[in-house]
């Protein structure tokens, strides 16, 4: 069968395109469309098979990194993305995308059989300790054999840029913290070379709790991550590729090629 993907847009979005162009090379069709339109036809996700926040500024980051956004799709749109959860899809919110996902409640998602009137939010993402704009290549484990996008990889280490001012992963408390872990919902870990997991900067760029890089839902469909995999797509993406030996397919490739294949096997 075919996969579609809805990468969403809205007024401070940059990174549509290049999160379409990775879908596109993993062998997927996509379409990118702008918020206003979706708001006029609520149910127009339900036509395609993965649904996508790239990263950016979405609406400047006022009120906090992806607020207004999250608020938007609180108000008016998280019934239907609740409905394409349930349906067995899957959803990536990367950078300012895992921003608006916690804050409208779909990530962690802890407890699934809350509904839209009753959501709260159980995690954030906070502003980086070194109190400045992060943009970097990082080292990050993989730990999750539940998330869709990294089930079955197996590479000891992924080599992935960041860029934000706001990706410090914070639980609201350690209970939150332990659910996560328990549940096998944390997806990355920010290490050091050698692949230990650390809270020394700059390997880990904005002091997140429990080094924590990126984290799943409860089905494991659902997936948000601050670093860009959509920029690692090609071995010319990395800073080192006149120089190393550069793995095909690319770290950030893999990510793409799990999702579109889970579709098309479906």
């Amino acid at each position: 069968m075919d996969c579609n993907v809805f990468i969403l847009r809205t007024a401070g979005t940059n990174c549509d395109n290049e999160l379409a162009f990775a879908f596109r090379k993993a062998g997927a069709q996509t379409e990118q469309i702008h918020i206003n339109r979706w708001l006029k036809d609520k149910k127009m996700v339900h036509k395609y098979d993965i649904f996508a926040i790239p990263g950016g500024f979405s609406y400047g980051d006022d009120l906090g990194a992806g607020t207004v956004l999250a608020n938007q799709i609180k108000q008016h749109l998280l019934e239907e993305l609740l409905k394409f959860v349930d349906d067995g899809k899957l959803i990536i919110g990367i950078c300012n995308g895992f921003q608006a996902l916690v804050k409208t409640g779909l990530l962690p998602r802890l407890d699934p059989t809350l509904d839209k009137n009753t959501y709260v939010q159980e995690v954030t993402l906070a502003n980086n300790d070194s109190a400045k704009y992060e943009d970097r290549w990082v080292y990050l484990k993989g730990y999750s054999k539940k998330c869709v996008f990294t089930k079955g990889l197996t590479r000891p280490l992924y080599y992935l840029p960041v860029a934000h001012g706001e990706g410090k992963f914070i639980a609201r408390d350690k209970a939150i913290l332990k659910q996560l872990k328990d549940n096998d919902q944390i997806v990355f870990r920010y290490t050091d070379i050698e692949g230990k997991p650390t809270m020394r900067y700059p390997v880990n760029p904005n002091g997140a709790t429990d080094s924590i890089a990126g984290i799943c839902d409860t089905t494991g469909r659902v997936l948000g991550l601050m670093p860009h995999p959509e920029r690692f797509q090609d071995f010319t993406n990395h800073p080192r590729w006149t120089r190393e030996k550069i793995q095909e397919p690319t770290d950030g490739m893999l990510m793409f090629l799990n999702a579109v294949n889970y579709i098309k096997s479906r």
